[in-house]
């Protein structure tokens, strides 16, 4: 006869292993501490995502062979994780809030819930506490799949020398938030990229209603709790904190809308191991003929792939450009910095806003 353990008795199993789990993470925390005062003597970053995705990676695969889902292991140890960086860590990193942003949504994702989040209200604000030193980091959108580069975070990191220090990206789905009838919908509230996700749905539901800009997607919703005949374009997430009713989801143009965030820091990351790395410029041009062509030319020529490009003017210079471009190539490949040194007499200036994992 075979005899089963019972209830009680696995109970008391799991207390066993809980305790000697919490055991080992009391000397996983006093090792990231010590981790911790190094990179501070140092001057590093504390953030490392290469170093935190190889090792997620690795429990991935040590799952997999005790037949664990690897969203399950990715799930706990991020926050694991999330516990050694706040450790780490002595200031909070800013977002573009308020809380429900998808912004707010992706600083989680990638930080955790362990680290302090502070929610601002313009982009300018999270890079100039930054900047300040009141915050360690700040987590910006920089480009949506169907609307475009953020431009006023682009235009705004040209200006400093912060540093992007790492990305993700999340899909974004849109929803219709309000506490009246569609039909009585008189006025749209959104931040302007989250309207132009949103085009086609609005051309053919509203297309009476007024649209408004606002700071972010999370404030649109106040408009919409405050006016029935008012709506919010902004996450179920933000519905959900404010207690506001979604008429709609998933309002976007496009099925696949994916937003990618960038981490902004101080300083530049280390040199990437293991990993494939993303470099983004800054170049300002001389307005001349042919000068797009001649800028994209040095790094065909040397191999470099080149994922976007967005050009924007130069504030107080009539008709003068700056170009921001992305590249699939670290800023000390040997091939990237021929293709810099060949760019070099056809523009102004070459600025890097820093290399990163393209995880």
């Amino acid at each position: 006869m075979i005899f089963m353990k019972t209830i009680e008795e696995t109970r008391k199993e799991i207390e066993a292993i809980d305790s000697q789990i919490v055991t080992l993470l009391a000397q996983r925390q006093a090792c990231a501490k010590v981790i911790g005062e190094n990179k501070m003597q140092a001057g590093t970053n504390v953030f490392v995502p290469d170093r935190e995705e190889q090792l997620l990676k690795k429990l991935e695969a040590q799952a997999a062979a005790l037949k664990i889902p690897c969203m399950n292991i990715r799930a706990v140890y991020r926050e694991i994780i999330s516990a050694s960086v706040a450790l780490q860590m002595q200031k909070t990193v800013a977002y573009l809030g308020p809380a429900g942003t998808f912004t707010h949504q992706a600083a989680l994702k990638i930080f955790g819930s362990s680290v302090d989040l502070s929610a601002m209200h313009t982009v300018g604000e999270a890079l100039s506490a930054l900047q300040a030193g009141k915050v360690a980091y700040a987590v910006l959108p920089i480009e949506n799949s169907s609307a475009g580069t953020v431009a006023e975070v682009l235009d705004l990191l040209a200006e400093t020398d912060l540093q992007i220090v790492a990305q993700t990206q999340m899909k974004i789905e849109q929803c219709l938030i309000c506490r009246g009838r569609l039909e009585d919908i008189h006025a749209v509230y959104s931040k302007d990229v989250a309207i132009s996700q949103c085009t086609e749905w609005l051309r053919h539901n509203l297309p009476r209603a007024e649209l408004f800009n606002t700071p972010s997607t999370a404030v649109a919703v106040k408009y919409a709790m405050e006016n029935p005949n008012a709506a919010a374009i902004a996450s179920r997430v933000a519905a959900e904190i404010n207690g506001v009713p979604v008429l709609e989801y998933g309002i976007q143009n496009l099925e696949e809308n994916v937003t990618r965030f960038i981490v902004v820091a101080t300083q530049k990351n280390r040199p990437c191991e293991n990993c494939s790395e993303k470099t983004t410029l800054s170049v300002l041009v001389k307005n001349e003929v042919g000068t797009l062509l001649h800028i994209l030319q040095p790094f065909e020529k040397n191999g470099i792939n080149v994922e976007g490009l967005t050009s924007r003017p130069v504030p107080g210079r009539k008709w003068e450009y700056r170009f921001f471009l992305d590249f699939f190539a670290a800023w000390d490949d040997e091939r990237f910095q021929k293709a810099l040194k060949e760019l070099e007499p056809d523009v102004v200036s070459i600025k890097c806003l820093g290399s990163y994992p393209t995880v």
